[in-house]
């Protein structure tokens, strides 16, 4: 195996910069009359096509939590994984039929405003200060870190800080354009992302193909895949007996068999999807219809995924199995999942190698642009305008959100040069799942009730968010020392650590389980009707022929999926 890079590589790897970068200042300089609104900086107001739309919420999502965390889960656990991305696509068709109509009519252009208008200002305030908290300390430092880890694999294991200042800079230089730039430059990404994301695919599966003598054949090598490693191609994972290893034990914490369907994988997923600023603000600016459709192509670009971000993990698995594969070591002589993307990576014949490390570099700066701009909108126009200046005309809101984006990039890299946070000892992918489930279930029941339950009132949500947290806290850290291992809501078992665990997706469950039921409580007591409630009606939530179109197409794949690998 050979890491560096050489000089084919950097060919592709420069081209591949220079066409977003001038496609984006292109873009730029062509709506730079519109650059001091506001709408059209944050939102890209009217502007976005669904194809833009689609490709933008893929771009800014597969990330390196993705490339390197799933890789390194599919390594682990293998298929199971794929759940998040497959469940995705549901949960798209559901934020696109249902919550999309909410927010356009009611002209919710941030998630914060979304609460103030239904609920008030504390509760706006409130979760604005969680959100700015969680997109910084969680989400942009984890895809800085992972994704500066992945690239410095690559280029041999010296340069990880300046990787990390690149990185930031690339954001940054696309950030600054507004969200139009980043809109139409993530169809430039998301191209790349999937082009060489499929010829890493391909690469590892002709890899496997060859270490067992069968020639340079992808599908022979997938078809390996599924005879040396059946354990890796099961949807479904057994619940742990007594007798269950402990490496399975571990398996089922994270991916906790079909209860998972059951409670905090729908919680997991709707609440990204349909209750984050980083996702939505994407279709936000767009009419009913295009909205609808560019996420209804996102789904459908969901059910690729797991091939180009799970599969290379098995194949490194299978590799590794039969010693064919030699990569960075953890502590202990154990390999590192989360090396699993890089190591196959370091296969790749000169210049696709080039080709692949833009589409992980593409994948992770428009997740750090993304993020940035979410950042930068929520600030601006519920902090900022709302308690700091007021009279803030439309330069000045826009020169505060660029100032906001420097500031969000700069924590990033702080708390990343030294992996402050403890990103590599959770593992990548786990780590975002599991500390954006402490509030995960708070929120997604706030904005649920809040849509279409037109009873529920701001001291419900209030209570709610605080019983959300609280909850997740209590069974993910003290249920089974209180509680015991064994009880009608869960079981919990021992991890690698010694310690009696819950699997996080459970506890995510039952804590939305009990922020609707104090939620519910506390709504009946005050009127039949809030005052604030949004109106509804069925026209609202009719769907065109081509949407339903997408909807059955999406349903029916997804169907067929989980019947070959359940």
């Amino acid at each position: 195996m050979h890491n560096k890079l050489v000089g084919a590589d950097y060919i592709v790897f420069i081209i591949y910069f220079f066409i977003v970068a001038g496609y984006g200042y292109w873009v730029y300089q062509r709506k730079k009359k519109k650059v001091t609104d506001t709408h059209d900086f944050f939102l890209a107001e009217g502007s976005l096509t669904w194809w833009a739309i689609g490709a933008s919420l893929i771009a800014s999502n597969i990330s390196a939590e993705q490339f390197i965390g799933m890789s390194g889960n599919g390594f682990f656990v293998g298929i199971a994984i794929a759940a998040y991305e497959w469940i995705a696509a549901i949960a798209l068709i559901i934020v696109a039929i249902w919550f999309m109509p909410v927010y356009l009519k009611n002209k919710i252009f941030t998630m914060p405003q979304f609460l103030k208008t239904r609920y008030n200002e504390t509760v706006s305030l409130i979760m604005t200060i969680f959100w700015l908290l969680l997109y910084v300390f969680v989400n942009i430092t984890s895809i800085m870190y992972l994704g500066a880890l992945a690239i410095n694999n690559l280029l041999g294991g010296a340069h990880l800080h300046a990787i990390m200042v690149c990185l930031s800079i690339f954001a940054i230089v696309i950030t600054l354009g507004g969200m139009k730039v980043i809109g139409y430059t993530d169809v430039i990404q998301v191209l790349v992302l999937i082009i060489g994301g499929l010829v890493t695919t391909y690469v590892a599966l002709t890899l496997v193909s060859e270490k067992f003598g069968l020639g340079k054949d992808a599908l022979a090598g997938f078809n390996k895949l599924l005879s040396d490693a059946p354990d890796h191609f099961h949807m479904i994972l057994k619940k742990p007996d007594a007798s269950t290893p402990q490496n399975e034990i571990n398996k089922y914490l994270i991916l906790p068999g079909i209860v998972m369907y059951f409670a905090g994988q729908w919680i997991v997923n709707l609440n990204y999807w349909g209750c984050n600023q980083y996702i939505t603000q994407r279709a936000l600016g767009a009419n009913l219809q295009t909205a609808r459709t560019g996420i209804l192509f996102a789904g459908l670009l969901k059910l690729m995924m797991p091939i180009i971000v799970m599969l290379p993990g098995i194949a490194a698995f299978v590799l590794y199995k039969n010693g064919s594969l030699q990569a960075e070591m953890s502590t202990g002589g154990k390999f590192n999942p989360d090396n699993a993307y890089s190591s196959v990576l370091g296969f790749l014949p000169n210049g696709f190698k080039g080709l692949s490390l833009a589409a992980l570099t593409a994948a992770i700066v428009a997740s750090l642009a993304g993020k940035a701009n979410s950042i930068s909108t929520i600030f601006t126009l519920d902090i900022y305008k709302k308690y700091i200046r007021k009279e803030a005309d439309e330069k000045q809101m826009v020169r505060m959100g660029r100032i906001a984006i420097f500031v969000a990039m700069f924590f990033s890299v702080a708390f990343t040069w030294n992996d402050l946070l403890g990103i590599s000892k959770e593992g990548g992918f786990t780590y975002i799942q599991k500390y954006t489930g402490y509030i995960s279930p708070g929120i997604f029941a706030m904005f649920i009730l809040g849509m279409f339950w037109k009873r529920t009132t701001g001291t419900a949500a209030i209570a709610g968010l605080i019983t959300g947290f609280a909850m997740a806290v209590l069974f993910n850290d003290f249920a089974p020392q209180l509680f015991g291992h064994e009880t009608w809501l869960y079981t919990a078992f021992i991890n690698s650590k010694g310690v009696y665990e819950i699997p996080f997706l459970v506890s995510m469950g039952w804590s939305f389980f009990f922020t609707v039921l104090v939620m519910v409580s506390l709504s009946l007591v005050g009127p039949k009707v809030n005052p604030k409630a949004f109106a509804l009606d069925k026209q609202m939530f009719k769907l065109s022929p081509s949407t339903t179109a997408l909807v059955v197409i999406t349903l029916i794949l997804l169907m067929l999926i989980y019947v070959r690998f359940w």
